[in-house]
């Protein structure tokens, strides 16, 4: 009896001796993947940071190039060509382009917008209630255009907010006006600036979408221009000109978009993109006017053909 006691004893002792190693193993997997969980937040974080640092370097490199006085052959240009660089070993890969290679949405012409309009994707109508509705944003009344949009028909379609019938603040703004699609303006958004001032476009430095939107441009003429733009630029002459633009045309701006994607060999990647003021007296050599991570996919090759989609 006293033999079969204590071998239950020492069934129930093995019982909880396995329990308490299990339990003991529980706890150390669950310390260790916490650790591991730590560490790797730990790398992607000044994986990171140091992708944001090149990134960073980047735009200032820009800049640079953009003071520099010397003209080289190899100076970097506002016209959206991709320039590779390195940072501590970063590989980062930046474009400059000047605002006036955009339409401003405050100063532009109508017929200039209605083109960017109806060359995203929009048919006619459409277009024109949609360009209504931004002039009718950014005018000081509250007069309601023809095909327009005011305080009215926002609270009629369900929205809170109502024309700021001021100048758009950002680009971004543009996706609050009544109509504007968002599959639309993700289209437009690389074409259009708040910072160049001016009626028209400069189509030494436009893209291909851009140069498309100027009334009485079509696919043919864009792109034979573009090719002898190109031919110009390799061959280190200046850009020619594009008579068939008219009175569309503007000048280069003392502003610009910087762009610079810097992607380490580990896999981490940080888009910085930013809009300078150049000044003339480099007391204050540049101001920046938005600085952003950009969570956008990076556009395709400059002007590369597409589709004519009117």
């Amino acid at each position: 009896m006293r033999r079969t006691g204590a071998r239950a004893q020492r069934g129930v002792a093995l019982v909880i001796v396995i329990w308490v190693s299990m339990l003991l193993i529980v706890i150390a997997s669950t310390f260790i993947f916490e650790r591991r969980t730590e560490a790797m937040v730990v790398r992607n974080s000044v994986s990171l940071a140091r992708a944001e640092a090149a990134a960073d370097a980047g735009v200032q490199r820009a800049i640079f190039e953009m003071y520099r006085n010397d003209n080289p052959p190899e100076r970097w240009q506002r016209d959206g060509t991709p320039h590779e660089w390195a940072f501590d070993g970063v590989p980062v890969r930046v474009v400059l382009r000047d605002e006036s290679a955009k339409i401003d949405i405050n100063t532009a012409a109508d017929p200039l917008l209605r083109g960017l309009l109806a060359n995203s994707g929009l048919k006619d109508d459409e277009a024109a209630r949609v360009l209504d509705a931004i002039l009718d944003w950014r005018d000081p009344d509250s007069l309601k255009r023809p095909n327009g949009a005011e305080e009215a028909d926002y609270r009629a379609a369900g929205l809170t907010y109502k024309p700021a019938n001021a100048p758009f603040q950002a680009i971004e703004e543009l996706q609050l006006v009544l109509g504007m699609r968002p599959d639309i303006y993700r289209r437009i958004a690389p074409s259009i600036t708040v910072f160049s001032r001016q009626p028209g476009v400069n189509p030494q430095l436009a893209s291909r979408e851009v140069l498309l939107a100027i009334p009485g441009l079509n696919a043919e003429i864009v792109d034979q221009y573009i090719q002898r733009r190109d031919e110009a630029r390799a061959q280190g002459l200046p850009p020619p000109s594009l008579p068939q633009a008219g009175g569309f045309v503007a000048g280069a701006t003392m502003v610009a978009t910087v762009r610079a994607e810097a992607r380490p060999d580990d896999g981490a990647v940080f888009t910085r993109e930013a809009v300078a003021l150049l000044r003339p007296v480099p007391r204050k050599p540049v101001t920046f006017v938005a600085w952003r991570e950009s969570t956008a996919a990076e556009a395709k090759a400059p002007d590369q053909p597409v589709p004519e989609s009117r």
